[in-house]
């Protein structure tokens, strides 16, 4: 009872005191002291360096926290299928039910924005007087901002065509957003890149392993360039990442698996060697994501591994191993198409290192222990398929696999040849187009194509042979404007149900409803 009357005195004080104070005319003005606000935030290096890392903290945590988010992007596209189902990843499956307030669609928008506001503050506070930098960091926070803000930018309007323009900070809600033009949001990419690429550093001077450095800023410019039908400009911004000579394709054994079996392709995805730092020269920019390592672990529920690894625990007979990449649950299944026609016999991408395609039982329990796995029916769907091994990961303090401590790839050398030979074929030459691609074919021992084989399709097979589970398999189809032809080509599953209108996603209704004092249009094909 003693312990009651003392709650509530406190809260009758507190509502005195409140009382009392609230005569005051300046009760209601806002005094920040303590508080982490841009005013008081931007004004020396530590505080950019606070809000740099906020920034990145969003960007790292993007599609990879909410199971199946990661698998829209796969999931009906040429790629791939659903292997476990989940609502999330649902409608594209059958495109039909793919709508305005499809879940997926705001989530992808919203993080987006939040990257860009993040942006925004940044770009702001930098060109801020009062701000104590020195021109130089001035220049580098506003180059990482500005890389960062036009990295959403660009997978915004990617997605869903042309979005509002914002290059403030928001601090008061608007009701009144309208939609830029797809080439005006280009534009804004082209210019923030190019910013970006001119100050930002080289990766021998960057700040902290890990930060971006000039030559992320160079490859997302030759795909904006690309965007903006500029392929002789795109050309040249691949070319100076080539031509920096910081990054270099690898050919031979390197890191913490050099002496096991295996092969170069593979050594890039192992666990442990996945940064410059670790031996990997091919790697332009990694989201640091390592267990126990200064600058690792993810802070939110990063899905890779569990969504692209098969859920092999269901067939009996199979326990967790490290071997088969830890604990996965079969959310992305590769089509027939990836599976079984992709790929040369030879090819080194397609070597048992880099795709398992045979499992066996591995539960000593187990009658059928050593012997190897023959499903059918479903469990060829979500249990045992062929997959890329680039995701595997194990923690043995972490059985069910309940998060992923692997680095992340976002950009390498190998796709700065893809993105030059796209170049060089939108410029009518398909033998320099052939030359590029080849330089990561001879990589792969894969036969060299021939200047007269080379179409944007063969471009985009390439990119699947080379980059399966780095890029963002619906972001390049829409981009080059092969999303719909290629998932009915290749996907027979979903084929059926998508339209041509499903080049972009819907704008979320959400935005659309609250938008009250202007017209936020609706992309064509999409009802409420």
């Amino acid at each position: 009872m003693k312990k009651s009357s003392y709650i509530y005195g406190m809260l009758l004080a507190g509502m005195v005191a409140t009382g009392t104070t609230s005569c005051s005319k300046h009760f209601l003005d806002e005094e920040l002291k303590s508080s982490y606000a841009p005013d008081n935030t931007l004004v020396d290096e530590l505080g950019f360096e606070a809000a740099s890392t906020g920034m990145l903290s969003i960007m790292r945590n993007d599609y990879g926290n909410i199971q199946g988010l990661l698998a829209t992007f796969y999931v009906g596209t040429d790629m791939a299928i659903t292997g476990q189902p989940n609502t999330t990843q649902a409608p594209y499956e059958d495109y039909r039910n793919l709508n305005s307030q499809t879940g997926s669609v705001s989530t992808i928008w919203t993080w987006n924005y939040k990257v860009i506001n993040a942006a925004n503050n940044i770009i702001a506070g930098v060109d801020n007087p009062k701000a104590i930098l020195t021109p130089q960091q001035r220049a580098f926070y506003k180059a990482e901002a500005s890389f960062f803000r036009a990295y959403a930018y660009n997978q915004l309007s990617i997605l869903y065509g042309g979005v509002p323009l914002i290059k403030a900070p928001v601090t008061v809600p608007r009701t009144d957003y309208v939609r830029a033009t797809e080439a005006e949001v280009i534009q804004l990419i082209i210019d923030d890149l190019t910013f970006a690429e001119a100050n930002l550093p080289d990766p021998a001077n960057v700040k902290k392993q890990g930060r971006i450095n000039k030559f992320a800023a160079s490859q997302l410019l030759a795909e904006a360039l690309l965007r903006a039908n500029k392929p002789a400009d795109a050309e040249a911004a691949a070319k100076r990442v080539i031509d920096g000579k910081f990054f270099s394709l690898t050919t031979a054994r390197y890191g913490v698996k050099a002496s096991l079996p295996g092969d170069p392709f593979a050594d890039m995805f192992t666990y442990g060697n996945m940064r410059r730092s670790q031996g990997n020269k091919e790697a332009i920019w990694v989201i640091e994501q390592q267990y126990n390592i200064p600058g690792g672990g993810s802070t939110e529920f990063d899905q890779r591994r569990r969504e692209w690894g098969p859920f092999y625990v269901n067939v009996s007979g199979m326990k967790v191993c490290d071997s088969l990449g830890g604990r996965g649950i079969g959310r992305i299944r590769p089509t027939n198409w990836w599976t079984y026609e992709l790929y040369e016999k030879n090819d080194m991408r397609n070597s048992p290192y880099n795709i398992r395609r045979t499992y066996y039982y591995n539960d000593p329990a187990s009658a059928k222990y050593g012997q190897q796995v023959i499903v059918s029916g479903f469990d060829t769907i979500q249990n045992i398929y062929a997959h890329t091994t680039k995701w595997y990961e194990f923690q043995p303090q972490d059985i069910q696999g309940a998060q992923s401590y692997k680095d992340r790839i976002q950009m390498r050398l190998g796709e700065t040849y893809l993105l030059l030979a796209e170049a060089q074929l939108l410029q009518g030459r398909p033998a320099d187009a052939a030359a590029s691609i080849n330089m990561i074919r001879a990589r792969a021992n894969a036969t060299p194509v021939q200047p007269a084989e080379v179409t944007m399709d063969y471009i985009l097979d390439e990119r699947a042979r080379e980059l399966t589970a780095e890029e963002l398999r619906r972001l390049t189809l829409i981009r080059t404007k092969k999303l719909v032809d290629r998932v009915r080509k290749y996907n027979p599953k979903v084929a059926p149900t998508i339209s041509d209108f499903n080049i972009h996603l819907p704008i979320p209704q959400s935005e659309i409803d609250v938008n009250k004092d202007a017209v936020l249009s609706q992309n064509d094909g999409y009802q409420k």
